[in-house]
């Protein structure tokens, strides 16, 4: 069975085979948990999502409802576990919220194609750099930009390249905070996902505006993504870099194969 294409207000009902919901919510789970750690849970979803019928633009929308539950779930943990201030991640938090907005907003003008092999590069530079600095994010180290200056950069930057085209942004936001602010890992890692809720928020509102959500797949999945983002973070937060080092290596070459796949397979 696949989903039918219907309007936002009928979707509550869109699904006529119940083991698609039990297959939904591990969907949901084992995504939110890899994202928890070392982002790149739209691996797992979207692939679910197009092959069970949903158009591109409905699949996109329905992920990010989902999706914004996890972040949402592994921030409000990293936060309750005082891994995160809130209150040092407010200004880069409305940055991000803005620049998603706007990346949202243009990608319907513009066609991001360009991008999926651009990223890959930016990709495997990412993977070589921390292969070959394997103390990279032990420790804090002293911070090469202000955190005001870096909450305007990236926070506008990197939250227009989540709403305009998306994979790889936790990736990015990861390295950005160990590089720039001298975080170390499990760190940066909380703050990643204090960000990364505010871009799949502010997208997520836009898609909803256009219609373009399933809600009862979304929140099946987004109740898996709960709880997946509540394990992988607790996991961070007890075993630190030595555990999320290998993920985000494993996460970032499967990402990089998969753009590449989609890039030059077509």
């Amino acid at each position: 069975m696949s989903f039918k294409s219907r309007p936002l207000t009928v979707t509550l009902v869109a699904m006529t085979a119940y083991w698609q919901w039990p297959l939904l919510f591990a969907t949901g789970l084992a995504a939110g948990f890899v994202d928890s750690i070392a982002g790149g849970g739209g691996l797992i979803t979207l692939p679910v999502l197009l092959s069970f019928g949903l158009a591109p633009k409905e699949a996109l929308g329905t992920n990010k409802l989902q999706a914004t539950f996890g972040s949402g779930s592994a921030a409000a943990h990293y936060a309750a576990a005082k891994a995160v201030p809130l209150r040092a991640c407010a200004r880069g938090f409305c940055y991000t919220l803005v620049g998603a907005a706007l990346g949202a907003v243009v990608v319907q003008q513009v066609d991001p194609t360009f991008l999926r092999r651009a990223i890959p590069v930016l990709l495997v530079v990412v993977a070589g750099y921390v292969l070959l600095k394997p103390r990279l994010g032990c420790f804090d180290v002293r911070p090469k930009m202000s955190h005001a200056g870096f909450d305007l950069v990236f926070g506008l930057a990197l939250g227009f390249y989540d709403g305009f085209f998306g994979p790889g942004t936790g990736t990015f936001w990861t390295m950005a905070y160990m590089l720039r602010l001298g975080f170390n890992m499990t760190r940066a890692t909380g703050y990643t996902k204090v960000m990364n809720f505010a871009s799949n928020l502010s997208s997520l509102v836009l898609f909803l505006i256009g219609g373009q959500a399933y809600f009862a797949i979304g929140l099946t999945m987004g109740i898996g993504q709960l709880l997946g983002a509540r394990i992988g973070s607790r996991m961070v937060i007890a075993r630190g870099t030595r555990f999320i080092r290998p993920v985000f290596l494993a996460v970032v070459l499967l990402l990089t194969l998969k753009l590449l796949y989609d890039s030059y397979s077509a």
